[in-house]
């Protein structure tokens, strides 16, 4: 009896608690049976007005604009291609980048970083010196008389850079194994180099050293102090993270997801694992869910440690998988993030394939397009639509325009080509196509009357050959706008028949609170 009572105030409390969740965020409309709440479209409107307009005109063009978006998404899924393998690859990895925000205490990222950056800033050898050095390699095995060798070398070196007019350039090409400047940052280089290097002025050159390296004479080039922490942070918390494994950020989160979802370990299981290296009890529970020996085994297979390292390593990654797993839930913003680009994806991909790619290819609907749509293509100034002939002689100018009226147009070029220009000195340089006002000079000063063009050196007589033109003769004159005026057309008649097929119910009450609530 107790049990039934516990089990109707159960269903009760979360009755309540889901019509206390509608009242907050209403259904706005439903689209082919799919529950659409406000703050989706809310969302949806901000994104898209910046501005944030208020007008019900504003208001009524969002609804359109979301309701085809979502017929769009939904005539994708309905072509399966939310179930492609790129699809899914392409979602998971953007999933994959978004979560790595939602898996770590950004507050103790960021103290951990700071903390590094202003150890750092406080270090003598903070920032970073660009050098030149002279530099002989000598082995670990060198013998006592090629150390001795180098040595003296080295020391004739120096006491020859501190002549008047030796040039340490010249030295560093002649005598150094290394002959490039660099950049060197605390702890790049061996400690003894560092010593040396931090210590000296810019143009200040050093006494010969050794490091494990070899043997060196060292001269500072310039100084860079160390870069700002904002500058800087990305990269500490990446060092911190492969230093220890998983940066400070991440570290805090698992604690506190530990006592969020009651770790317990088991310390008859954990005992088990680290006196054997193996077990098959359970090592801990979190939530609901219990991890056993068999889960870490094939952990450890992939981490080789030590098993008490490889059983910290399998308890924080189990947290964070169980975490990951839970964030639709427990992050609403998360969840519509990953639901936003799940439709983008789907709406880029279904567009492409229903208008992009169509609109780009077919030729016979292009055609058919313009002629019956003709008017709309016409110029406001008119165009000149032939060739222009610079000719040698004024001869040449005549026959070549007197021979072209004969042929068709599409073969003028290559009849000059293979008639006037085929000895070793061409008589004709041509140039043919549509041309507005603007577009060449000849057209303009001997068409539109505009100007005045210098003549062609070598083909100083200039003629030309066509006719002034108020609108396009084909489409493929005006291909580029024409393209994009019969996407506009097949997005309408898209439209028209996801429309048509769909059905759209909006809760005109509930869209009068959009905004105002």
């Amino acid at each position: 009896m107790l049990l039934m009572v516990r089990l109707i105030i159960t269903f009760a409390l979360l009755w309540f608690g889901l019509a206390a969740a509608a009242q907050h965020d209403p259904v706005l409309m439903r689209i082919n049976g799919k529950d659409i709440p406000r703050s989706e479209f809310e969302r949806a409107y901000h994104k898209n007005n910046p501005s944030a307009s208020k007008g019900r005109k504003a208001l009524n063009e969002s609804i359109d604009l979301f309701v085809n978006s979502k017929l769009k998404v939904a005539a994708a899924e309905a072509a399966g291609i939310d179930t492609t393998r790129a699809f899914r690859e392409e979602l998971d990895d953007y999933r994959r980048r978004l979560v790595k925000s939602y898996l770590t205490d950004e507050e103790a990222a960021e103290h951990a970083a700071q903390q590094s950056y202003d150890k750092m800033k406080s270090h003598p050898r903070a920032g970073q010196v660009r050098v030149r050095h002279i530099f002989k390699y000598l082995p670990q095995n060198v013998s006592g008389y090629a150390l001795r060798e180098a040595e003296s070398r080295m020391d004739s070196i120096y006491a020859a850079l501190n002549n008047a007019g030796a040039s340490f350039d010249v030295y560093v090409d002649k005598f150094s194994d290394e002959k490039l400047p660099f950049w060197i940052s605390r702890l790049q280089m061996p400690v003894e180099f560092e010593d040396v290097a931090f210590d000296l002025q810019v143009g200040e050159v050093s006494r010969p050293f050794f490091t494990p390296q070899g043997i060196h004479i060292v001269k500072v080039l310039e100084r860079k102090e160390i870069p700002s922490f904002e500058e800087l942070r990305e990269d500490i918390i990446r060092r911190q993270a492969r230093r220890h494994g998983m940066d400070k950020g991440t570290q805090a989160l698992v604690e506190k997801l530990k006592e969020e979802y009651r770790y317990t370990p088991d310390k008859a299981g954990i005992n088990e694992l680290t006196s054997k290296g193996s077990t098959t009890r359970t090592l801990f529970t979190l939530g609901d869910k219990a991890y056993t020996g068999k889960d870490f085994a094939r952990f450890a297979a992939a981490h080789p440690e030590g098993v008490r390292r490889q059983l910290d390593g399998f308890i924080m990654k189990s947290v964070l998988d169980y975490e990951n797993t839970h964030l639709e839930q427990k992050y609403p913003d998360f969840h519509l993030l990953v639901q936003e680009h799940r439709d983008e994806l789907l709406l880029a991909e279904i567009t492409k394939r229903e208008m992009g790619e169509r609109s780009a290819t077919d030729e016979a609907g292009l055609k058919a397009y313009f002629e019956s749509h003709r008017s709309d293509y016409h110029w406001e100034r008119p165009r000149y639509k032939g060739i222009v002939l610079h000719c040698t002689t004024k001869r040449v100018a005549k026959q070549v325009r007197k021979f072209l009226k004969q042929i068709p147009e599409d073969e003028w070029l290559d009849a000059i080509r293979l008639t006037f220009n085929a000895g070793s000195e061409p008589k004709i340089q041509a140039e043919q196509g549509l041309f507005a006002p603007g577009d060449n000079a000849y057209v303009d000063d001997l068409v539109f009357k505009d100007g005045k063009a210098t003549p062609v050196l070598s083909f100083p007589f200039t003629a030309v050959l066509g006719e002034k033109q108020k609108g396009p003769d084909d489409y493929q004159e005006v291909r580029r706008q024409l393209a994009a005026d019969y996407q506009n057309h097949l997005e309408k008649h898209w439209i028209a028949t996801l429309r048509a097929a769909g059905k759209v119910e909006i809760d005109q009450e509930v869209l009068k609170t959009v905004n105002n609530h």
